[in-house]
């Protein structure tokens, strides 16, 4: 279906524009019946005794409020009620920031990438943040997911998914709900829609207003965003282009000028062959956002009744993820989650039981729809090695479809000498190739990658061709919250992508020419 205003109006108008779809969309019926579902079997547990998953219990009724019967975690404590009731109010008045059809056409991208046939690239700023709001860092960002995409998709020869953790995400879960320094005890700093990073007692005291303003940047980010992936600046003509000024004369920089002049010259071949370059897909791009989905007052003030479909979509964003402190199965983000139609992500670390995640998407998925559950592994080079073939064989056991990413950002934090966090670049890329081991050893999909990075040319990951030391990390560490790849290191990772994937699309050739 394709992506505008006409096929998926919501019971709130929108002054927003839509990207347009490409025409070759999945069907959903064929799609799902190529996807049977298997009756739920027993799984061989770790210990190698066998776990019976009984049938599912009868789920209550599901309304858009019915997560604050739950317990919620993570939320910020607001006092001044009126305040917040007052903002939350404006808030429903207010368009929604996507269309319902816009996230049903990423579901059958993300359907796709299940079943091997895409790949998902989704990346952006650890945590958004009123004072970097900028159109060069939007324009940088969106400029090196078009790079990263162009570099995966040469190699794996299958379409990229580029969603952006752009235009909503603002909220983080912390650790600990107080800080304290010299003494003092403040409340945590949860993100510019809650409160603020000064140590100060009035910027660390929740404010409802700060709501308003993350809608309002969420919004223009998008749109221009919009305008970016339709308005010619994404044209495939412009792949040389893309390339940012301090990357230029680097090894990945140099190495992405030798792709994209290999790109022109097959483009000028396809134009004297009389393919003309005129085809939308020539000039414009698919491109979706997604953020954590943690503040729930915020995010149900944005959730809408789809009258197409009849569904529920949190407008906010195309796509929403339960981190791992919030994805409890008794808990209100899942119970918010399970009545939202949106394609969801689940966080998912080492400490997860393959029985609590295939009961996890049984409550978010109860239809098995493909494309609707999206699996995000953190969990460190090792630990993927070691538990992910256990997830990957319950869930299949289970009859259960979902796509497989790697989060290799989380599992790899420590703190530097100077007491700064950050992540080394080589323990980030072990945990990429651990990820693909396993698919590989387990003749299961890799279904993508999810990233913390930035356009910007900040030095808060260690390593890299070009080399940041823990003596570095000090003259460009601008982060909000946790260390992120820069343009440099995320394009050399996305080389390393492409390298796996073109291999195993060599491998499954040439096993199909063999089984011939």
């Amino acid at each position: 279906m394709a992506a505008t205003a006409s096929n998926s109006l919501l019971c709130t108008k929108t002054l927003v524009p839509t990207l347009p779809s490409s025409s070759n969309n999945l069907n959903n019926s064929n799609l799902c019946s190529s996807f049977p579902r298997p009756r739920p079997r027993p799984i061989q547990a770790l210990n190698n005794s066998v776990t019976v998953i009984t049938d599912k219990k009868c789920e209550a009724k599901w309304v858009v409020d019915s997560w604050k019967s739950k317990k919620a975690l993570q939320l910020p404590e607001y006092p001044e009620q009126e305040k917040l009731q007052s903002v939350l109010k404006s808030l429903e008045a207010f368009p929604p920031i996507v269309f319902a059809g816009e996230a049903r056409n990423l579901e059958e991208r993300l359907a796709q990438a299940s079943m091997g046939n895409a790949f998902l690239l989704q990346g952006g700023d650890c945590a958004e943040s009123f004072k970097e709001f900028h159109a060069n860092n939007i324009r940088d960002t969106f400029r090196l997911l078009l790079q990263m995409s162009v570099v995966t998709m040469f190699g794996a020869q299958v379409p990229v998914i580029k969603v952006g953790r752009m235009a909503g995400q603002f909220a983080k879960p912390r650790s600990e709900a107080f800080e304290e320094k010299d003494g003092v005890k403040l409340p945590s700093y949860r993100g510019d829609n809650v409160n603020g990073d000064a140590f100060e007692e009035k910027t660390r005291i929740p404010d409802p207003e700060r709501m308003i303003r993350s809608y309002s940047q969420s919004a223009a980010t998008l749109n221009l965003l919009r305008a970016f992936a339709t308005g010619g600046y994404a044209a495939m003509q412009r792949v040389s282009q893309w390339n940012l000024d301090f990357t230029q004369h680097s090894e990945q920089g140099d190495r992405y000028l030798e792709l994209a002049r290999r790109i022109d010259e097959t483009l000028g071949f396809m134009a004297a062959a009389g393919l003309t370059m005129d085809h939308p897909i020539m000039k414009t791009t698919e491109f979706w956002t997604s953020h954590e989905c943690l503040l729930l007052p915020y995010e149900q003030s944005l959730t809408r009744l789809d009258s197409t479909s009849g569904l529920y979509y949190d407008c906010s964003a195309h796509m929403l993820w339960v981190g791992e402190r919030t994805r409890q199965l008794d808990g209100a983000h899942v119970e918010f989650l399970r009545g939202i139609a949106n394609p969801l992500g689940i966080k998912v670390s080492d400490k997860i039981d393959p029985k609590e995640l295939i009961r996890l998407i049984e409550i978010l998925n109860p239809q098995n729809k493909p494309g609707r559950i999206t699996v995000i592994t953190r969990m460190g080079a090792e630990n993927t090695r070691a538990k992910l073939p256990h997830l990957i064989r319950g869930v299949r056991n289970a009859g259960l479809i979902v796509c497989w990413v790697s989060d290799p950002m989380h599992g790899n934090t420590i703190k530097a000498p100077c007491g700064l966090k950050t992540r080394p670049f080589h323990s980030i890329m072990e945990e990429v190739k651990s990820f693909f081991d396993v698919h590989e050893q387990e003749g299961s999909h890799p279904g993508g990658v999810h990233l913390e990075m930035t356009g910007q040319n900040v030095t808060e990951c260690i390593g890299g061709s070009k080399m940041v030391t823990f003596d570095d990390l000090s003259s460009r560490y601008n982060t909000h919250c946790d260390p992120r790849l820069n343009a440099s290191q995320s394009l050399e990772l996305a080389f390393i992508i492409s390298e796996r994937l073109k291999k195993n699309r060599i491998g499954s050739n040439l096993n199909n020419v063999f089984s011939l």
